[in-house]
């Protein structure tokens, strides 16, 4: 009795064991393909045009007056500015 038992789960174990050939040979591509997808620009590596922009002392004294003020209480517009 306990051999057919064994024998019949095994049965039952070795008819649900299937090989997936199909979906291994896509495995990962809908991902890849999704990570393609966001790419904006995949071209922008081999632009050799200087971005347009701030020059470095203009730029630090923004952060620096960024950093100055991120301590300091900004008045509240919906109140009209009243605490």
């Amino acid at each position: 009795m306990r051999y057919l038992l064994i024998l019949l789960v095994a049965g039952t174990l070795s008819s649900c064991v299937q090989t997936t050939p199909q979906w291994d040979s896509r495995f990962g591509l809908e991902t890849r393909m999704t990570l393609a997808q966001q790419i904006a620009n995949p071209a922008a590596g081999r632009n050799t045009d200087p971005v347009a922009g701030m020059d470095g002392r203009s730029a630090r004294a923004a952060y620096e007056r960024y950093q100055k003020a991120n301590g300091e209480q900004q008045p509240s517009v919906m109140n009209g500015g009243l605490k």
